[in-house]
């Protein structure tokens, strides 16, 4: 069984450098380009899916959209999940990276950005977002460290889509830099001191494959 893992193509924050977070930002043409060239991948590795998970932010969807129109499997069901949504980077959101480091330091910017246990500063208060209207306070966060993001992204894992394996079937998983990072130390066992090992560009099918007992036999970068 195969799980293909996609960060989302190019996104206007990743372009002009800014903490995104939950913000929901559109894709650049390059962005769109780049999930194109990433379907047209899985199209020649003649990887066929039964499922795709994303998150509930636009980047991530359109990604999937355009991977699964240049795979020739646009029909494919879509669950879309705040789970798999970037990690929330509290009152960064929005911040330029530079500006941040030259106020705080390169160290402090690298912590918030690549600690395991680092949170950023929280926001205030919580933004309402109809999106979000089912959660419960304790998951609506003001900010998360990559231990919170992997907090919410491993129950999806295990609850919904460990059981598609298990059934045979192979799933594509849209997200973001950080709740796939947060995926992926949890499937390679990665020490918490060891995730600049973790790098997840734009755009770019990581092809893992599943024996039967669900462990990990094999990763292919497409």
């Amino acid at each position: 069984m195969k799980v293909v893992l996609i960060r989302h193509g190019e996104s206007i924050a990743n372009f002009e450098n800014y903490w995104t977070g939950w913000l929901d930002v559109p894709l650049t043409e390059k962005g769109k380009q780049q999930a194109k060239e990433a379907g047209k991948k899985i199209h020649k590795a003649d990887i066929k899916f039964d499922a795709v998970f994303t998150s509930v932010l636009k980047r991530a969807i359109l990604t999937s959209q355009l991977v699964l129109e240049e795979a020739e499997q646009l029909w494919v069901p879509v669950t879309k999940t705040w789970r798999l949504n970037e990690r929330h980077y509290g009152a960064l959101i929005g911040k330029n990276k530079d500006e941040m480091a030259t106020l705080y330091g390169v160290e402090q910017v690298k912590k918030w950005r690549r600690g395991y246990w680092e949170m950023p500063p929280l926001e205030s208060s919580q933004t309402f977002d109809r999106r979000y209207q089912g959660l419960g306070s304790k998951d609506l966060p003001k900010g998360e460290s990559l231990a919170q993001t992997q907090k919410r992204v491993v129950p999806l894992w295990q609850d919904q889509i460990a059981p598609l394996l298990l059934a045979g079937k192979n799933i594509l998983v849209a997200g973001h830099g950080n709740s796939l990072r947060a995926l992926v130390k949890y499937l390679e066992e990665v020490p918490d001191n060891q995730l600049d090992t973790i790098v997840i560009p734009n755009a770019q099918p990581v092809v893992y494959e599943f024996n039967d007992k669900l462990a990990l036999i094999k990763k292919t970068m497409l």
